[in-house]
């Protein structure tokens, strides 16, 4: 049986990550930035039927993360 300790430590990252993206998630919705609205998201709409997929959101958001997270990395390293 995993140790208490354990779990909860991970349970209280997980909540600190969840309310980090929330708050990212705030901030860019305050800024203006066309998330979900970008060329190249896909939006199909039909009677009764809806379909979106932000394609082009999704890499741009992958590409600022990447970029992040390395950033982070590299100064965590020396």
């Amino acid at each position: 049986m995993p140790d208490l300790g354990t779990i909860g430590k991970w349970l209280v990252i997980a909540g600190l990550v969840l309310a980090l993206v929330g708050v990212g998630l705030w901030v860019v919705s305050k800024t203006g930035l066309p998330l979900g609205r970008l060329p190249g998201d896909i939006r199909i709409e039909r009677p009764g039927f809806t379909f979106y997929f932000p394609l082009t959101s999704s890499i741009l958001v992958s590409l600022v993360l990447s970029a992040l997270i390395n950033l982070v990395v590299r100064l965590f390293r020396r």
